[in-house]
């Protein structure tokens, strides 16, 4: 399958969860986890389409985010800001899944935690306090986004208690962003997670070319020396991702049967190919 439509199938699935868990379980049980979605949860008391407060507020927050992080967040913020509002629309019209409070605050943050975490992990977002998230990552990059969802959405569940004057509905909502934020931080590292791969070889350089030319990761070479053969050979480093383990073993393999090959698991990769969320 294409890597782009492949990527682009991840970012429809990740924002379509992310509507079902805002739509059958937030929005009708009045349950304010914070972001749009909070936003959006109050103004439906009164009669306001939750598409709407989605398109609305994620315009200009797009508007925003574009002019620090580039046209292509832009662009892939405005596709996902538009989908996303066009799906909760949609969605709303249906009946609840659940009324009960307790269910609906966790599986709906289950449900929308997983959708954010996949739409993360292709680089996109789902538009609201994602985007702020982004924006201040963008200047703190070694925060857990988790984290900073969750500074951000606390203060506009804060608001909701002044709002609806419903200490319960609240308190179901702080217990659905802290499960959210760890669904968010748990899928991200699983669905990103990285290895260091070290290769001891003597056929450096092809192996280098082969690795560069069919997985397009950098590698660095250092100049090594076998202590049991003394023969000098290459030390090759290069972080790859899970999934690249099978076919990166297989490809060193064909241009050097002989070689060493270590993988170690990293917690934490930034640099070109490996995105911030992490």
């Amino acid at each position: 399958m294409n890597k782009k439509f492949k990527s682009l199938l991840t970012i429809i699935a990740g924002i379509t969860l992310t509507a079902i868990g805002v739509s059958f379980f937030y929005i009708p049980n009045k349950i304010v986890t914070g972001g749009v979605s909070g936003i959006a949860a109050i103004l439906y008391t009164q009669g306001v389409a939750p598409g709407i407060v989605y398109l609305s507020i994620n315009s200009v927050l797009v508007l925003a985010g574009g002019k620090i992080l580039g046209k292509k967040f832009a662009f892939i913020s405005l596709f996902s800001t538009i989908l996303l509002s066009f799906l909760v629309q949609l969605f709303s019209a249906f009946a609840p899944l659940c009324d009960n409070l307790f269910l609906s605050a966790f599986f709906g943050s289950c449900i929308s935690g997983f959708g954010t975490a996949l739409t993360f992990s292709e680089n996109a977002n789902t538009g609201g306090s994602d985007i702020v998230g982004r924006l201040i990552q963008h200047k703190v990059p070694y925060f857990p986004i988790g984290r900073l969802l969750l500074i951000i959405d606390g203060i506009i569940i804060s608001v909701s208690v002044i709002i609806f004057r419903n200490i319960e509905l609240a308190l179901y909502g702080i217990f659905g962003l802290i499960i959210s934020s760890i669904v968010i931080d748990y899928f991200i590292e699983k669905l990103n997670s990285s290895k260091l791969a070290l290769v001891v070889t003597e056929n450096g350089d092809e192996i280098s070319s082969a690795i560069m030319r069919n997985s397009k990761r950098g590698v660095t070479i250092l100049a090594a020396r076998g202590a049991y053969s003394q023969k000098d050979k290459n030390l090759l480093i290069c972080a790859i991702k899970n999934k690249q383990m099978p076919d990166f073993h297989k490809m060193i393999k064909e241009a050097d049967k002989n070689a060493f090959i270590i993988f170690l698991k990293s917690e934490k990769i930034f640099g070109s190919g490996f995105y911030v969320y992490q």
